[in-house]
């Protein structure tokens, strides 16, 4: 039975991606490598911003240690909340469904790669900072996406006041890479791809269904995933 839907956050609620590779981009320059934008939405853009600092880490040598690794996630961050701050990033149309889910009592929850202060700065600034009954971000998991343990402890969360009993197949997840789709695969739950990032061709073979816009998704298109 549908009860709930579960977003990842960037290019789906929020059109942040470029502001992502924007802020990688200036504090990579800083240590000498030019990233071209390219490679980053190939090879990059699916990884939490932890993860995303160890392939690049290890791919372009910059021989960080823990500790290194950690000073240049906080300077993304601080790049990356500048660059926001500057732009409504909030997708059309995503205010517009999130308040149809709530008119039809749908529980919403976030599970996203990125930091939790960065999804708070954007949802803050739209009004949906109360939206959410939970939001998972890279800052609560061991792993990140394609790995299910983002999906399953936003379940956990979900449940954990003991008045719902939601199962993972009672889930949709809204995902707009292929990376988040296996992610959302792997925890049992039921697939959305919307090609705001990447093409329908490179996304419908990880989702039950292809959308353009959120807009094109009813209420019956999410009950019949889950009968």
């Amino acid at each position: 039975m549908f009860r709930a839907v579960i977003f990842d956050f960037d290019g789906v609620i929020a059109d942040s991606e470029p502001l992502h590779f924007e802020a990688f981009r200036l504090v990579l320059a800083d240590r000498g490598v030019e990233i071209p934008k390219a490679r980053y939405y190939a090879d990059y853009l699916g990884y939490s911003d932890v993860d995303c600092i160890k392939e690049m880490n290890r791919d372009f040598d910059l021989s960080l240690d823990r500790s290194g690794c950690d000073e240049l996630l906080r300077q993304k961050g601080v790049v990356f909340d500048k660059l926001a701050a500057k732009s409504n990033i909030i997708i059309d149309g995503a205010a517009e469904f999130i308040d149809m889910l709530g008119a039809n009592g749908i529980v919403i929850a976030v599970c996203s790669g990125s930091l939790y202060d960065e999804i708070m700065l954007a949802l803050k600034s739209s009004g949906f900072a109360d939206a959410f009954e939970t939001i998972i971000a890279a800052d609560d998991v061991s792993a990140g996406k394609p790995d299910p343990e983002g999906y399953l402890l936003a379940l956990k969360r979900l449940n954990g006041s003991g008045e719902q009993n939601i199962a993972a197949d009672d889930c949709v997840v809204i995902e707009d890479s292929h990376w988040g789709l296996e992610s959302a695969r792997g925890a049992g739950m039921h697939t959305i791809a919307i090609t705001n990032t990447y093409s329908e061709s490179e996304l419908a073979d990880y989702a039950e269904i292809t959308v353009a816009k959120l807009c094109d998704i009813s209420i019956d298109n999410l009950k019949k995933l889950c009968d």
